[in-house]
């Protein structure tokens, strides 16, 4: 008994020292030294470290918000650049596909020649030619045509001098007075100083011919370069001389021929080949018959002679042709 006594008085004193202990205020440890400060806590040691973290920019804005309400329609879909449709361009006429070559003016008003390559046409107001343009008038420098099909008008300028609308005959290239006929009745030659490189043209047939016996007249060509196209007006005297017949030479062969007699004593011709030199070569031959004695003419009264790369070549205008009609 006095032995349990004793362990249990041991083992209440040793209950009250550790209370002792755990309520007794810490001191600080021996082992640090005056003046060192003791380690921060936890939570103020985290703020520190981030502190020293560099800086780094913000994600952004947000765009949308993240659970906000959506459409399940389609979205629109773009067109591609080959979809575009252009709006439709007004219809426009060509360009004026003719050039003029000359003009005859006649009893029955002023036509002009006109050149398209190798074909010649002869127009006159109001005529419409197969490209579906319409002369509408003509001035002294410009023709004013209207393209059918749309109604709309232009005007191509007449290059050079312009019309002679109150000449009684003129082209580009005009011929003089006739002069007075050597004796004899021969037909004058040609001109003795005719400028360098100029083309040369005579007329050629009988000097002497019968009433009532047709007779043929040439009109010969000399040129060095080479002739496309040949329009040309000729005047005769339509009181003793009537035309039977007007055909190509050897120069314009198979090529674009054609020609119109006035009765009151004019012939025009269109005449266009390929384009080739000349040497005292026929480029059209006329055949009258004579219908009253007399001094009868034939002359050219306009002429232009057409290169093949389109310009114009200079030539001297031939003499009148003059022959005695006997009975």
């Amino acid at each position: 008994m006095k032995t349990k006594r004793i362990l249990a008085g041991l083992a209440g004193a040793a209950a009250v020292g550790l209370a002792a202990i755990a309520f007794a205020p810490r001191q600080p440890s021996s082992v640090s030294q005056i003046g060192t400060p003791l380690a921060a806590p936890q939570s103020e040691r985290s703020t520190s470290f981030v502190a020293s973290l560099p800086e780094r920019d913000a994600i952004g804005k947000p765009q949308g918000e993240l659970f906000g309400p959506r459409s399940w329609a389609p979205l629109p879909t773009l067109a591609s650049p080959q979809a575009v449709v252009q709006a439709p361009q007004a219809p426009s006429a060509p360009p004026i596909p003719y050039r003029v070559a000359g003009q005859v003016v006649a009893d029955d008003g002023t036509r002009v020649v006109l050149t398209k390559g190798d074909r010649v046409f002869e127009v006159s107001e109001g005529q419409t030619l197969e490209e579906g343009f319409r002369l509408e008038s003509i001035s002294a420098h410009a023709l004013k045509f209207v393209y059918v099909p749309l109604g709309t008008a232009q005007e191509m300028p007449v290059i050079g001098l312009g019309l002679d609308l109150t000449a009684p005959a003129r082209s580009l290239v005009t011929a003089p007075e006739p002069s007075a006929a050597p004796a004899g009745g021969a037909t004058p030659a040609v001109a003795d100083t005719p400028p360098p490189g100029a083309a040369q043209l005579r007329f050629e047939g009988p000097q002497e011919v019968r009433a009532g016996t047709p007779f043929d007249v040439a009109l010969k060509l000399t040129s060095a370069q080479s002739v496309r196209a040949m329009p040309m007006q000729l005047t005769y005297d339509a009181k003793r001389l009537q035309p039977m017949a007007v055909r190509a030479g050897d120069l314009f062969a198979g090529g674009n021929f054609t020609y119109r007699v006035n009765p009151s004593g004019s012939i025009f011709v269109g005449a266009s080949g390929s384009g080739r030199t000349a040497s005292n070569t026929d480029s059209l031959i006329v055949t009258f018959r004579p219908i009253a004695s007399g001094a009868a003419e034939l002359k050219v009264s306009s002429l232009l002679l057409q290169g093949t790369a389109g310009g114009t070549i200079a030539h001297e205008p031939p003499p009148a042709f003059r022959a005695a009609i006997l009975q």
